[in-house]
């Protein structure tokens, strides 16, 4: 029974994130983790409205927020502690981190 481990990473800042992304590779090569990745998605540019005011009633308003999120997926197969380790890191403020562990089952096996 193997685990696969998926980290999301996303961040406006796109140096931070690549840099991170870059310490964990380093990270998997130096114990032999077999890891997938990075995948990278199209920057998402998100736009926020800003209000001058809370009052229901005022419609004015301020330019919108506009900012870019990217994203980096990876894949950490077997090496859990591993996998536990980076995921239960501090990152930045500015970097939010994702982790979802897969279990899969080797073939002809059954429960």
């Amino acid at each position: 029974m193997t685990f696969v481990t998926r980290l999301t990473l996303q961040s406006g800042d796109r140096a931070a994130l690549d840099g991170i992304v870059e310490d964990i590779k380093a990270t998997a090569e130096r114990k032999g983790a077999a890891l997938k990745g990075p995948h990278s998605h199209p920057p998402e540019k998100l736009s926020v409205p800003q209000r001058c005011r809370l009052h229901a009633d005022d419609d004015r308003h301020f330019d919108s927020w506009e900012y870019t999120v990217f994203t980096r997926e990876l894949e950490i197969h077997g090496h859990d502690d591993l996998a536990r380790n980076i995921a239960s890191q501090n990152f930045p403020d500015s970097v939010h981190i994702e982790a979802e562990v897969e279990q899969i089952h080797g073939a002809g096996r059954s429960n």
